[in-house]
């Protein structure tokens, strides 16, 4: 979810330690273990028994993990407080997400570990970064749904039971992603990234924005990528691209749930404040995506895509193609 978004955390804010991948091995796993490092500095003993392990530079860019006002969000989905709630098409969404259409779509096959093994080189450590920051950013949300599941559940069982599903998105999407790395003998400990991390605050406005954004980016992304490797399979290099077809309609079910959370709070779509933010959340999410991909174009060039391109067009169509978020289409066609 959150892969766009990393650049709309003020830098003074970051956390600028480093992961650690661990190379040590344990006598019941054949894995390394990818930990993201907490905010205290290492002691010295600490740092003589890391010695050797492999680092994954944190940067601006970095996927992160996200927290909100929550009190506001009770009060923003009390139906006594806001009476432009459609309760009606929530009804609707919450028996979309209910039935579940991907339950059995993420299932392995032998072809990962094979295709793995034959990725060398550069190309493979590609993939494992990949891997890696896809996993982080599905688990990011994960976490922030859950939690607004759970803190709605008394102010508005329907909103915080689609919370809920989402999470449950979510958390098979990083789990599948995880499983891929387990595929390059690697693994991330998400127990202790939800512990290590640093959370950055958001306000709900600011959620709905940014979150709103990064779920259709993120079927635009997929979907093309499943298009074109679909029109050239010689660039198909690893299956998992293969389920993003259906992937996809995870991304898309939850960004139209956003986009009907924005209707019900038109203070955050129509007045001249709220056009400002929404066209600078665009602006900053695109720009994230474009200089995350821009750093990765040999991530690109192995699967037979060009960088500019592919981004040019997924930000053509998140913006074109948008039902209700107005200010984005406006921005750019300035």
């Amino acid at each position: 979810m959150a892969a766009e978004m990393a650049l709309l955390e003020p830098v003074s804010k970051f956390n600028t330690k480093i992961p650690q991948i661990s190379n040590s091995r344990t006598p019941c796993s054949r894995f390394f273990t990818i930990r993201m490092s907490a905010t205290t500095t290492p002691s010295q003993s600490a740092r003589k028994k890391n010695a050797g392990k492999k680092e994954i530079q944190e940067t601006l860019l970095t996927p992160r993990f996200y927290t909100t006002d929550f009190d506001e969000m009770e009060q923003l989905f009390n139906t006594e407080i806001n009476k432009s709630l459609n309760m009606a098409e929530f009804e609707a969404l919450l028996q979309e997400f209910k039935t579940d259409f991907n339950q059995t779509h993420f299932v392995r096959n032998k072809e990962f570990k094979e295709a793995a093994d034959k990725l060398q080189g550069p190309l493979r450590q590609i993939f494992v970064e990949f891997l890696e920051r896809s996993c982080t950013a599905e688990f990011s949300g994960f976490l922030l749904y859950k939690e607004l599941g759970r803190r709605l559940k008394k102010t508005n069982p329907v909103v915080a039971e689609i919370f809920s599903l989402m999470s449950r998105d979510e958390a098979r999407h990083a789990g599948f992603l995880n499983k891929g790395l387990s595929d390059f003998n690697l693994a991330l400990d998400l127990g202790f990234l939800t512990k290590a991390r640093k959370y950055t605050f958001f306000k709900p406005k600011f959620i709905f924005y940014a979150t709103y954004l990064s779920e259709k980016i993120g079927y635009w992304r997929y979907i093309t990528i499943y298009r074109h490797l679909k029109e050239n399979p010689e660039y198909q290099c690893y299956p998992i691209f293969k389920y993003f077809e259906n992937w996809c309609q995870d991304e898309n079910r939850h960004g139209d749930f956003f986009s009907a959370l924005m209707k019900a709070q038109p203070q955050f779509l129509n007045d001249w404040q709220a056009k400002l933010w929404s066209r600078f959340f665009c602006l900053s999410v695109y720009v994230t995506m474009y200089l995350n991909d821009c750093q990765r174009t040999a991530f690109y060039e192995g699967i037979g895509l060009d960088t500019k391109e592919f981004d040019m067009h997924v930000i053509i169509e998140v913006s074109v193609r948008p039902q209700i978020y107005s200010p984005s289409i406006k921005f750019y066609r300035l």
